[in-house]
């Protein structure tokens, strides 16, 4: 089975993030830069299919040059080449342009032989969370399509997929191809060895440039969730503290009075 997995550099938020100069971004000038936790879970679920069928695994983003640390990061682990559609203003683009950019070159690379039996992406990016690119490539493509799903086997005339919903473990039967959105939780990504990164390093990358957004970012603004203020009291030092420390404990339940 052969497999395209979508990704998107993001910037890593481990840190204070803070919003840019139009207040519709996070300002990434002091962050690094890694790819979101649905899409490491994609690339694990692609490359353990692939291998179990024989198949091939490539990596796809949309973004600037420097995305291409994140598709060698991909190759690292396990997948097979990767294709960097290059812009400038990966902001500009709204779901649909993206997905019609996807689409675009899944028929490109279809005309030149090379065909896939399932797109994957992330259920959602971590920088913009707009759960839309997945199912718009599937209606540009004609695919069935599949969202919040964690893990999926191959069979003979498509693949069964799991995923939570409102009452549990939802089971789905799709034919091929298709297009999947992960979520984490599934499986966990694997680690790149010496060898993957040293492979890595010559991987295959085809270049594409991004054609102008047809619709464009409509993003308005993104807001920053308010920061809770926490206030710390001083309950005394040594011996005399204690009866204070036993009324915060009664307080909070921890023991009885």
């Amino acid at each position: 089975m052969d497999i395209l997995v979508c990704i998107k550099r993001v910037p890593d938020i481990a840190g204070t993030v803070a919003l840019d100069d139009t207040g519709t971004g996070i300002d990434d000038s002091g962050l690094g830069h890694t790819m979101s936790s649905h899409e490491e879970c994609a690339v694990e679920l692609a490359i353990g299919t692939a291998s179990a069928t024989g198949g091939t695994v490539t990596v796809l983003t949309v973004g600037p040059a420097e995305a291409v640390e994140q598709l060698r990061a991909a190759v690292a682990v396990g997948a097979n080449d990767g294709i960097l559609i290059e812009t400038a203003e990966a902001d500009a683009f709204a779901p649909e342009d993206i997905a019609q950019v996807i689409g675009d070159v899944v028929r490109d690379r279809a005309e030149a032989g090379q065909t896939f039996d399932l797109v994957l992406l992330g259920n959602d990016a971590a920088d913009t969370g707009d759960f839309q690119v997945g199912i718009r490539l599937a209606y540009d493509l004609g695919y069935p399509v599949l969202s919040n799903i964690q893990s999926f086997t191959p069979g003979a005339d498509g693949l069964e997929a799991r995923g939570i919903g409102p009452a549990g473990t939802e089971v789905f039967s799709l034919d091929l191809p298709a297009v999947i959105a992960v979520q984490e939780g599934g499986v966990d990504p694997r680690y790149p060895s010496i060898t993957g990164r040293m492979k890595a390093k010559k991987a295959p990358i085809v270049e594409y440039d991004a054609p102008e957004p047809g619709t464009g970012s409509p993003r308005i603004r993104l807001e920053l969730p308010e920061v809770e203020q926490s206030s710390v009291t001083i309950l005394g030092e040594g011996p005399e503290a204690a009866p204070a420390l036993v009324d915060v404990l009664e307080e909070i339940g921890v023991i009885r009075p």
